[in-house]
């Protein structure tokens, strides 16, 4: 049987797990909320820990706080913000809308671990000191989004970028058919595809610093409506201050505690940047399995790395897996687009009340988006192998090598000859080859004409 001990809260009385950090507030959450079983992300519990130290040291410096009192909450803080203690925040994503249980959950848990320590912190008049979970919450939100944003996916981002533009390099001498609709066009380079798709990246890259920036402003200091009551005037710049020397990113207080506390526009423009990077790698993998698709009766234009076995019923059978993941993941990404959507419509007066869930699919995405990118360069890109016969034999069957005739023998006569190769089989080369004085052109033009090379240009 689970051992207890009795806790209280302004509630009243509350039973907790006796090894348990957390106090009555939380298990009463607990209690509350038995809906998904999932807590909040750990990164984010990381940030609000990174918020608690920050805050703590500023009411010392301001003389709000007896400076024990605050550098032992600040140690406790610290050791949240390690990830030393995730065990300890147990409350659902599902609820309180303003997240005020998990800002309690962290307010019990240091100040357990301050009366470990021999300090006597309280949860509400010292650790919160200055604070709300409406205004503490949504700092967290941008805080831990904007360095998921910094340490994860920006630098896979950039890394599939390096992975691809090498290969666009590597593949650059290699000709082989383009396609529109999924049919034979003009020719390409197929180190112009890679390229391609390398400068999406690099683009998808740039949107995620776009992201990053607009999370730069923090609801820090508004505290329960956004008027700052109970808060010194210095406490937010100063707290601010410090959560940008710890992270890195130029964080700053937000221009209006009223905007910044009732709605949640910046954290959907994130995710609408985040979308948009989902979608660049969507295309990515689905082009990607089109190209290598075969081994025999595909395209395979490419060969893609061999990482598993394909099929439990159809011997050798390799699959596309990695491409099939990210494809996966931007369809999560896009599930979570529609709900950090009515996450930002929970605005309601002064406060928005969607705020744990909207927190969770943001670092969600992220870290999905991110460990997506890592293995799409390292389990993919890095090892397709480009099938350079094949590519040469599709270009010579394909019907449209007679574009670059049209302005030699105009639209018409270059359509009948498009329309004889696909009836005959033979290929547009051989049927202008035996019409040379009917189209009124030489051998040396039509062989120029023809010249894949020149037709993939650069």
């Amino acid at each position: 049987m689970n051992e207890t001990r009795t806790e209280r809260d302004s509630m009243g009385e509350m039973q907790v797990p006796t090894e348990a950090l957390y106090g009555a507030s939380t298990a009463r959450a607990v209690e509350n909320f038995p809906i998904s079983g999932t807590p909040l992300p750990p990164r984010f519990l990381h940030s609000y820990g990174l918020i608690k130290k920050a805050a703590a040291e500023t009411n010392a410096e301001l003389g709000l706080l007896d400076s024990g009192l605050a550098e032992s909450i600040a140690a406790a803080a610290a050791e949240i913000a390690a990830g030393k203690h995730d065990a300890q925040f147990p409350v659902d994503i599902y609820q309180t809308g303003s997240g005020t249980s998990t800002n309690m959950n962290v307010n019990e848990v240091i100040s357990t671990l301050c009366a470990r320590s021999g300090a006597k912190a309280h949860p509400n008049d010292h650790v919160n000191l200055g604070q709300s979970s409406n205004d503490t919450f949504p700092t967290a939100i941008h805080l831990s989004t904007a360095l998921a944003l910094q340490e994860e996916l920006i630098p896979a981002l950039d890394q599939l970028a390096v992975s691809l533009e090498q290969k666009a390099e590597e593949f650059h001498p290699i000709l082989k058919i383009g396609r529109t609709h999924l049919m034979d066009a003009t020719p390409v380079r197929l180190g112009q595809e890679f390229g391609g798709w390398a400068k999406q990246v690099r683009l998808a890259s740039s949107r995620a610093h776009k992201a990053l920036k607009a999370l730069h402003e923090l609801p820090l200091g508004g505290t329960a409506v956004g008027t700052g009551l109970n808060a010194h005037p210095d406490f937010a710049p100063r707290t601010i201050a410090r959560l940008s020397e710890f992270t890195g990113i130029e964080f700053k207080e937000a221009s209006n505690h009223f905007e910044a506390q009732s709605s949640k526009d910046a954290c959907v423009e994130v995710h609408g940047q985040l979308s948009s990077i989902a979608i660049s790698l969507h295309k990515i993998a689905s082009d990607l399995r089109l190209l290598g698709s075969g081994p025999r009766c595909g395209i395979g234009e490419i060969r893609l790395p061999s990482t598993q076995p394909g099929s439990s019923i159809m011997p050798g059978k390799v699959n596309p897996v990695i491409p099939e993941a990210v494809t996966m993941v931007a369809a999560r990404v896009a599930g979570n687009q529609t709900t950090v959507t009515w996450c930002g419509a929970g605005g309601f007066l002064e406060l928005n009340v969607s705020m744990p869930l909207l927190a969770a699919c943001l670092l969600e995405s992220i870290s999905l988006l991110a460990n997506a990118t890592k293995v799409l360069g390292t389990k993919c890109i890095d090892g397709i192998v480009a099938n350079t016969k094949r590519c040469e034999e599709l270009i010579e069957y394909s019907l449209s090598m007679v574009t670059s005739l049209v302005p030699k023998i105009g639209y018409d006569k270059a359509a009948a000859i498009a329309k004889e190769s696909v009836a005959s089989g033979r290929t547009v080369r051989e049927l202008c080859s035996e019409r040379l004085g009917e189209l009124g052109i030489s051998a040396e033009e039509l062989a120029e004409a023809l010249d894949p090379a020149k037709m993939a240009g650069e």
